[in-house]
């Protein structure tokens, strides 16, 4: 994985998958490497925070996608959403989901705080790094 550059490399044939990860707690990039071939990696650098503190507002934390894929805020139409506007969460707290190929990635909340604003609308597609939902420390 060193020699090529990877921190993370998954495949899947029929009912086997396999997925090796170099760094713990990696959120996948995806991009193409000089042959045109699609790698996931960061290129040895750090791991990405799902979360991360905005200088600009203080006390405030953004939950943001770890991947492509449609955002939702429940896990199906017929159930109330994980949470509302003004619901107080805990690290660890599911928040939303993000579908991508098929699968439901549940996305939790890093830090205990109140969800004050959602960045995006449900059913719509997110990119990777994009800004989720707002939380407020108490």
């Amino acid at each position: 994985m060193q020699d090529f550059d990877l921190s993370e490399f998954e495949i899947e044939e029929k009912a086997r998958k396999l997925r090796i990860c170099r760094f713990p707690n990696h959120v996948p990039a995806d991009r193409e490497d000089s042959r045109g071939i699609a790698v996931t990696g960061t290129g040895g650098a750090p791991p990405v925070p799902v979360e991360s503190h905005v200088a600009e507002e203080k006390g405030v934390y953004y939950i943001k996608s770890p991947l492509v894929g449609t955002f939702y805020r429940a896990p199906s139409p017929e159930v109330p959403p994980f949470v509302e506007i003004g619901t107080v969460v805990k690290p660890d707290a599911v928040v939303c989901i993000i579908e991508a190929m098929k699968v439901m990635n549940e996305i939790q909340s890093e830090v205990a705080g109140e969800v004050f604003e959602f960045l995006v609308e449900n059913g719509q597609t997110v990119e990777y790094g994009q800004s989720l939902v707002k939380i407020k420390s108490v």
